[in-house]
């Protein structure tokens, strides 16, 4: 049996994703994925006792642990994946970026990824809906 995301981190997410244009929710495989069309931009799970097992060993953990993963490009790519935890990359897309979410997760930070990865998925159409991204 899997464990269940924690409900405060389920609405964090679901708040910061079910805003975005089109984006809706569906139960994965295991845990909880939200989508733009047939593309996953976020999709967050537990890893405990190793399973998983492609998730725990990415996010060098055999849990408990809530993760994340979300989609990244450009220099925004490179940056979370070099700093290290709670970042990592797993190997099954080049343009993947995982995040192991802790207690002291900045939600801001987190929603602005989601943005980015959900702007980096979406149709154009859909992806010039949103606010410009910090920086540009």
């Amino acid at each position: 049996m899997t464990a269940e995301v924690p409900g405060e981190i389920l609405a964090r997410l679901r708040e910061a994703c079910l805003r975005l244009p089109e984006a809706y929710e569906e139960q994965a495989w295991v845990g909880t994925r939200w989508r733009v069309g047939k593309k996953t931009f976020a999709h967050v799970l537990v890893v405990q006792d190793g399973r998983p097992p492609a998730y725990a060993r990415a996010a060098g953990t055999p849990g408990p642990a809530v993760v994340l993963t979300f989609r990244s490009s450009g220099e925004e790519l490179a940056a979370l994946g070099g700093l290290g935890h709670p970042f990592f990359r797993p190997p099954w897309f080049p343009d993947i970026v995982g995040m192991v979410v802790e207690a002291d997760v900045d939600w801001s930070e987190v929603t602005e990824l989601l943005a980015e990865s959900y702007r980096h998925l979406a149709p154009r159409r859909l992806a010039e809906r949103l606010d410009p991204p910090p920086g540009r």
